[in-house]
């Protein structure tokens, strides 16, 4: 008999599918899949079973969300809250936020404590709102801070204590009337900065008020109403925007120190002369741009130049071209060719210039010739 009953146990145990370990959403699924008439709850041996919600204790209770401002967006560090009308900064941003944007609201004013805690933020996107407020200590907490966007505003000063590490600087299309000596005391780290488009006045630059920017590479300061090349201009610039202003005179005096400068831009001023050695002054420039001023003639200099390959000169007033205003008269001594030359719509007899004029350009195609056509 206990042979028998053994015999039977066996028989049952090999028959028996594996264990499978299932969980409440896996009875759920099998009772639906069975009946067909929807999940039904798990029973047990006295009827069916219902889960007991677990107590909430000071002891078990776990950390609160991220909190993200009303309307905004928040994801992966990036906190999202441009395009929403909102009139201040909002509150409580993520303090690990190392991208805030604010861009295309009606803000007015930066209070002290908007930025308090956000230690970690380095891009500060505030462009197009009414900001006419910095307070002085708004920035403090910014210890990190990279790029700083500040254009399209009502800004009448360049803001104070603003954060060291910055690298990128924006300020363009404001209401700044003067970049006083100190506006970037202690910004060293700075590569790229944008002034342009502000009511700056004839003088509205101070001598020397580039003086901290060590690492300075591009700096614009374009549709403004300067009169003059900036003085005191870093040695690190590699690129320099002048356009749209009222200048009236390259000096040599005014491009002196700038052995850096790869790319200058001047074109829409008021130009009559380039005094003599103003491009011996920048000696790696590769690209001038001149166009649209008053120059009588090509500036001189050019066929000494090693490396220059650039030069829009169209819409002057020049009136003759020679055969030594752009190359040397040897073959070797230029380094680079040009690439790229602009003489149209000036009053220059073109059928008169002679074809070895552009001995040292790269193709033919580089020039640019056209009619003169008076307006």
């Amino acid at each position: 008999m206990k042979s028998a009953c053994l015999s039977l146990l066996l028989v049952s145990v090999c028959w028996a599918l594996p264990f499978r370990q299932s969980g409440f959403l896996d009875f759920m699924m099998e009772d639906e899949s069975a009946s067909g008439d929807g999940p039904v709850m798990p029973t047990g041996p006295r009827g069916p079973v219902i889960p007991k919600r677990p107590e909430v204790t000071e002891a078990t209770e776990g950390p609160e969300g991220p909190f993200c401002p009303f309307r905004c967006q928040c994801h992966l560090r990036v906190s999202q809250c441009s395009d929403l009308g909102l009139k201040a900064v909002p509150e409580k941003i993520p303090v690990d936020t190392t991208l805030l944007d604010l861009q295309n609201n009606k803000i007015t004013e930066i209070k002290e404590n908007d930025f308090k805690g956000l230690k970690s933020l380095q891009t500060l996107i505030l462009v197009n709102n009414k900001i006419t407020i910095i307070h002085a200590k708004a920035f403090s907490s910014l210890i990190d801070l990279e790029r700083l966007y500040l254009s399209k505003n009502l800004l009448k000063d360049v803001p104070a204590n603003m954060p060291k590490s910055i690298q990128e600087l924006r300020i363009h299309e404001n209401q700044i009337t003067k970049i006083k000596k100190a506006s970037f005391a202690g910004l060293a780290n700075v590569i790229v900065m944008e002034l342009g488009s502000n009511p700056l006045s004839s003088n509205g630059v101070d001598n020397g008020a580039f003086a901290d920017l060590k690492r300075v590479s591009y700096i614009r300061i374009a549709d403004t109403n300067i009169t003059s090349i900036p003085k005191g201009l870093p040695s690190s610039l590699f690129e320099l925007h002048l356009d749209g202003n009222k200048i009236t005179k390259v000096t040599a005096d005014s491009l002196k120190g700038l052995k850096q400068l790869s790319k200058l831009g001047l074109s829409h001023n008021e130009i009559s002369v380039v005094e003599n050695g103003s491009l011996a002054n920048v000696p790696h420039l590769r690209e001038l741009h001149l166009d649209n001023n008053v120059l009588s003639a090509v500036p001189s200099g050019l066929p000494e130049h090693k490396y220059i390959q650039v030069i829009y000169l169209h819409a002057n007033k020049i009136a003759a071209i020679g055969t030594e205003d752009f190359c040397p008269p040897s073959y070797n001594t230029k380094k680079a060719m040009y690439s790229g030359i602009s003489l149209f719509s000036n009053p220059v007899p073109y059928w008169e210039v002679q074809p070895i004029t552009f001995r040292c350009v790269f193709d033919r195609s580089a020039i640019q010739l056209g009619n003169y056509r008076k307006k």
